[in-house]
């Protein structure tokens, strides 16, 4: 594992700076973390405005020159809107390294309805990875229901990725998700959704949920549309 591609700072819901975050991931060894901080629309997590995002980049700008054996990824926890768009504007978009895309609300949609609103934001340019995939929460929200196949495909063919989430209560893909993805050649990203420095170890649960779906090292993605990692 050579970083973590989906990571909150105390920006919106995380507990910890970007600095004290990058300093922690460079201590494990990690050569790049990406900063994800939610967008605006969900308000309930203080997601960032543009105006704030773009003061955010300004000082990863800052801290990637200041900062050595580390580098800190520009990128945001980006909603997907009821549309299927993403709530932010192509000018911001366009500054980020990566796009990690969720969908936070209206998880009840009907599974064609469902899976046609995030195929819609995955045909957007700046979209990389779709974070916990079903939105499942381990004895509180059963997964989305989503026409998964279908899901995979579209990712397949529009470069795009999933994710494995390492939170607990997430694990999500599930282990018959992540064997369903390598059956496709579908690349996983396996990132910890961590919101302080010691969730950064929840890295172990990403990459056993993966390892439960026979995901191996090629399975990972090293490479990006608009990015080429470290």
């Amino acid at each position: 594992i050579r970083g973590d591609l989906h990571v909150h700072s105390k920006a919106s819901d995380g507990r910890d700076s970007i600095r004290d975050m990058a300093i922690a991931a460079r201590k494990r060894g990690y050569a790049y973390i990406a900063v994800t901080d939610h967008t605006k629309h969900a308000s309930i997590a203080n997601g960032l405005t543009a105006a704030r995002l773009e003061r955010q980049i300004d000082e990863i700008d800052r801290l990637n020159d200041e900062l050595s054996g580390i580098r800190i990824l520009k990128a945001s926890e980006v909603d997907i809107l009821a549309d299927g768009s993403l709530d932010l504007p192509d000018s911001v978009l366009a500054k980020l390294d990566l796009a990690v895309c969720a969908v936070h609300f209206d998880f009840d949609l009907t599974p064609a309805k469902q899976t046609e609103r995030i195929i819609r934001a995955m045909d957007h340019p700046s979209f990389t990875i779709l974070a916990h995939p079903t939105c499942r929460l381990i004895g509180e929200r059963d997964p989305m229901r989503i026409e998964m196949e279908r899901l995979m495909d579209a990712a397949l063919e529009r470069n795009c990725f999933l994710e494995a989430n390492g939170q607990p209560e997430r694990l999500d893909l599930n282990d018959v998700g992540c064997r369903m993805a390598r059956e496709r050649g579908l690349k996983l990203a396996l990132s910890t959704d961590a919101h302080s420095i010691g969730q950064l170890d929840l890295m172990r649960f990403s990459l056993g949920q993966a390892r439960r779906g026979w995901v191996e090292k090629e399975d990972v993605p090293v490479s990006y549309t608009h990015l080429t990692l470290p």
